[in-house]
């Protein structure tokens, strides 16, 4: 397949998601009519929350769905949407705990709720209050809903049942992920490399990565040994991805990633790159600036400086290739497809290519 026929797929595959969230948005609007102009709003900041995304879960569905000989498109294109659906309740949630009010350079939830408290007079307490409420609310709703999608795929019961388990699968790790993050952050010490790998595996690996290919597996009738070789290769590169998305943060573009490479310095964030920095000797130069909220531009270039020197940042490099060889591997298993490692082949080394 040439590169103008995979674009075309994927436009393909991405439009049919749109059009099953935008089918439900439309639905969602208008049952929530009778209930006042209010709750439209929140759905339509809702939906303007999960539009615009990349859908990059629902293509781990369809390419395991259609490599594997899936047909039924539209039954795919609902499965897909849960998980984008499923990804917009845990960035909304996700938010709320961090206490963040803009996601990519605009408000999100929280953000555009406390901006319109804040339009009818109410203290910066109370808005943010506001914000955060409706960010909870909106975020439930997107939750549900994503099991709801599954219910209406139209699949036989006995897929659907293993449908919604892995789903469920997906929000159970998820949940554990983002509760051991919360611990990491209130912890004075720095967690070794391995318990972030595992934080960073069930908060976003499983749910982004393992069970949307598992999903489109089940969906295509693939026997159970490929199944789980689809969730061990989500594994492997979903902890890849993390990897290089947290080398992002701090020596990334903005204008590539669309995210400040302040951020995650200012917040301290539990990463490998700093984790491995904590085991240098040039540790204590840069230990007061990790976490400063203040931070400047000029300090945190001298903390580059010191995580390339000390090896951390090639530490975690490294990681990262060696977990996307690891997913690569998976897929040279001889029970898998041919159509199937030509499919997922281009999923390793797009996130490789990130970190070269």
């Amino acid at each position: 397949m040439s590169g103008s026929d995979v674009k075309s797929a994927a436009a393909e595959r991405q439009a049919r998601v749109d059009v099953v969230l935008e089918r439900f948005f439309s639905l969602a609007k208008n049952r929530a009519t009778p209930f006042g102009d209010r709750y439209v709003h929140l759905w339509e900041t809702l939906e303007a929350n999960t539009t615009g995304g990349k859908r990059f879960r629902p293509r781990m569905v369809f390419s395991a769905y259609q490599s594997l000989g899936g047909e039924d498109f539209e039954a795919a294109a609902y499965v897909g949407a849960a998980f984008e659906l499923l990804h917009t309740a845990l960035i909304v949630h996700d938010d709320v705990i961090d206490h963040d009010f803009v996601r990519r350079g605009v408000a999100n939830i929280s953000g555009a709720y406390r901006d319109l408290a804040l339009t009818k007079g109410t203290t910066s307490d109370v808005a943010e209050h506001s914000g955060v409420s409706a960010a909870v609310i909106a975020g439930d709703l997107a939750l549900f809903n994503s099991y709801r999608l599954i219910d209406k795929s139209g699949v036989a019961d006995d897929v659907r049942a293993r449908l919604l388990e892995v789903m469920d699968e997906a929000l159970f790790a998820s949940a554990a992920g983002e509760l051991i993050d919360i611990d990491f952050s209130i912890d004075p010490g720095m967690p070794p490399v391995d318990d972030i790998l595992l934080m960073e595996r069930l908060k976003t690996a499983v749910y982004s990565f393992e069970c949307p290919l598992q999903a489109g597996a089940i969906l295509a009738g693939a026997d159970d040994d490929i199944v789980a070789t689809l969730g061990e290769f989500g594994r492997e590169i979903g902890i890849a991805y993390q990897l290089v998305d947290d080398l992002l943060g701090v020596f990334g573009s903005e204008a590539e990633t669309g995210k400040t490479t302040l951020g995650d310095l200012r917040e301290g964030k539990r990463t490998v790159i700093i984790s491995y920095a904590t085991t240098t000797s040039d540790w204590d130069a840069i230990a007061p600036l990790i976490g400063k909220p203040d931070l400047t531009e000029a300090e945190a270039s001298t903390v580059r400086d010191i995580l390339v020197s000390c090896g951390a940042k090639g530490f975690a490099e490294g990681l990262a290739r060696y977990y996307g060889n690891r997913a690569i591997a998976r897929l040279a298993e001889p029970h898998i497809p041919a159509a199937l490692r030509v499919e997922l082949h281009p999923v390793a080394e797009d996130v490789l290519g990130r970190v070269r």
